[in-house]
């Protein structure tokens, strides 16, 4: 009787103990305390979502709960006279409580544990190896030190050549032109005089007179501020040569100088060259100059002193090398054109944005003009049967003639007025293929006129869209010089939908073709520089792989497919059948070997650089 008492009590003991214990376990552990205000400071490891300082270790409420209302009921039908699952009971009792009074400890320290650590994680990430997002914080800071692009395939190492390439010959700036003073034209980092805005033709900043063949030096200064510079040779994707070829030719294209004399320069610049350690990574295929004259005046095919230029474009050294001209042989492969400078500056992207808003407003009142003079020495020339059509039709043409000695042709304001003022600018070829006036009239949002390919659709082909047709007219000159056409007829019959998409397209393009002020930087507006530098490490990029996939030698066959492609695309619209006929009776169109073309055509030139195509 007193055993089954004691029993008894003994039971319920138990009973309201583990009453008590299921209790408490609830209350601890069912309940998410970190939810309640001033309990849980966790606003900061949220943000790095951490939900809570409760130990991971912990299985969730619902578990637990599920397990101790089976234990209770499961004690509760138990027979009481079975003493062996009483004493079961019992020990599991006992190693439950032993395991709450853990955890109770557990749930104690965990928590600031756990916040000791998460304030030590990033001391102690010091002495772990790096991992990608390491890498991924190093591109960042790169970025942002970039404007926002990375610098990974954009390296460029500049050469160190003697200051006689170049700083030397700005010294002596008197003798870099026997008809003009360049000397005014280098003042501010090569943009020449500010011109202010003279009947408020200009914006009241950035305008400058720019001399046409100064490309050298502002290419230059502007690669001093190229935001991928390096010091290093072997990271760089391509290295500039700072050689100023044109004012360095220039001293010796008028007046008593031999072939010698003209040579010299370029000679001892591809020997320094050539026994530079960064010369071997490519063997030159990764240099690039600038030569801030047409491609003609360095490509003399001829050893006679009577020849015209030089033969830097010629040497071996240069043929690997990327030289960029402002304007280029079509029939070659080692230059490749880009904008002559204007007259416009930009120091802000807002420059370029006001200048282009300016000229969508403008009201032009003349279908078409010309600025520029005949050409009465060469007898393939259409300037006089242009001059005669405008004045032909003169309530829609303008003509601005730069022939007298009041040259009006030299002081922009005259230029920009009259094409600001113009529907269509008519640019024919002059000496050679190519004009500044081109860019003055894209830079006024004038639709420019050409007529032949060779003017722009095979020059500047990283400034200049593929397809013509969007910004331009083409007339074959062939027609005009017959007078099978009228410029007037052909332009005026351009539907006027037509002509403000052809327009736009133009004003599109202003960024395209201006050099922006060395002294500052454009933050997302790509100017011509820009594109040029692009131009040039994609072109090296790919010389790259065909080197490694040992595919760069050109056969002979392709080579001269190449060439022919290039020509047709020329002679299609251009018919000087003297000239053509020459070409073709010395094999110098399809099937001659690239090195015969360049010293038989070269022949053709006559020393007033102009072609005859």
């Amino acid at each position: 009787m007193d055993n089954s008492l004691t029993a008894r009590s003994r039971n319920k003991f138990w009973f309201v103990f583990f009453f008590l214990f299921v209790s408490w376990y609830l209350l601890l552990y069912g309940i998410d305390w970190s939810s309640l205000p001033g309990i849980v400071a966790s606003s900061r490891y949220e943000a790095n979502s951490i939900e809570s300082f409760r130990p991971t270790s912990i299985p969730p409420p619902a578990s637990p709960r599920h397990e101790d209302v089976n234990v209770s009921s499961n004690f509760s039908s138990t027979s009481i006279d079975n003493t062996t699952t009483i004493d079961a009971i019992m020990n599991e009792t006992r190693s439950k409580e032993d395991e709450s009074s853990s955890n109770e400890n557990d749930n104690v320290l965990l928590p600031d544990l756990e916040e000791l650590e998460k304030e030590l994680e990033p001391f102690l990430r010091k002495n772990e190896p790096p991992k990608e997002e390491k890498k991924v914080e190093k591109i960042e800071t790169e970025d942002d030190n970039t404007g926002g692009k990375s610098c990974a395939g954009r390296y460029i190492y500049v050469a160190e050549i003697p200051s006689k390439f170049n700083e030397d010959m700005l010294k002596q700036c008197k003798l870099l032109n026997k008809w003009e003073d360049m000397c005014q034209y280098l003042v501010n980092m090569g943009l020449g005089p500010d011109l202010g805005n003279p009947q408020k033709v200009f914006s009241n900043k950035g305008w400058f007179t720019t001399n046409q063949f100064s490309l050298e030096v502002l290419f230059h200064n502007r690669m001093k501020q190229y935001d991928c510079l390096t010091n290093d040779s072997s990271e760089a994707a391509a290295v500039f040569v700072p050689y100023y070829a044109g004012f360095d030719v220039a001293r010796y294209l008028w007046g008593d100088f031999n072939t010698s004399m003209r040579d010299a320069g370029s000679f001892e610049v591809a020997k320094f060259l050539k026994e530079k350690p960064e010369w071997e990574t490519m063997w030159g295929r990764d240099h690039f100059m600038i030569a801030g004259r047409i491609t003609w005046d360095f490509r003399r095919g001829i050893e006679e002193d009577a020849g015209w230029g030089n033969k830097l474009m010629l040497l071996p050294e240069a043929q690997n090398m990327t030289i960029l001209t402002i304007e280029s042989s079509p029939w070659n492969r080692n230059d490749f054109a880009i904008p002559y400078p204007t007259y416009f500056h930009p120091s802000s992207d807002s420059d370029v944005f006001q200048w282009q808003n300016r000229m969508r407003r403008l009201r032009r009142k003349v279908l078409f003009s010309f600025a520029g003079a005949p050409r009465p020495q060469l007898e393939e020339s259409i300037r006089s049967e242009i001059m005669e059509q405008c004045l032909a039709t003169r309530r829609k043409c303008r003509l601005l003639e730069c022939k007298d000695s009041h040259n009006k042709c030299n002081k922009p304001v005259h230029v920009m007025k009259l094409f600001q003022n113009s529907i269509f600018c008519l640019q024919p070829s002059g000496d050679s293929f190519t004009r500044r006036s081109t860019f003055d009239s894209i830079l006024a949002g004038c639709i420019p006129v050409f007529f032949t390919p060779a003017s722009a659709y095979v020059q500047y082909i990283w400034h200049l869209p593929k397809d013509y047709t969007r910004y331009s007219v083409l007339i074959p000159e062939d027609d005009v010089r017959k007078k099978k056409v009228s410029i007037e007829n052909i332009l005026s019959k351009i539907p006027r939908s037509q002509v403000a998409a052809m327009r736009e397209e133009v004003i599109k393009l202003i960024p395209n073709v201006v050099y922006a002020d060395p002294r500052s930087r454009l933050e997302t507006v790509e100017d011509a520089f820009d594109l040029a530098v692009k131009g040039v490490l994609e072109r090296v990029d790919v010389m790259r792989k065909e080197m490694r996939q040992d595919f760069y030698t050109f056969p002979v066959d392709m080579e001269v497919l190449l060439i022919s492609i290039k020509t047709t695309v020329i002679l299609k619209y251009s018919s000087h059948v003297s000239n053509l006929s020459k070409l073709s009776s010395q094999g110098i169109l399809y099937g001659s070997p690239r090195a015969h073309i360049d010293e038989k055509f070269d022949t053709l030139i006559p020393a007033s650089r102009h072609l005859g195509l």
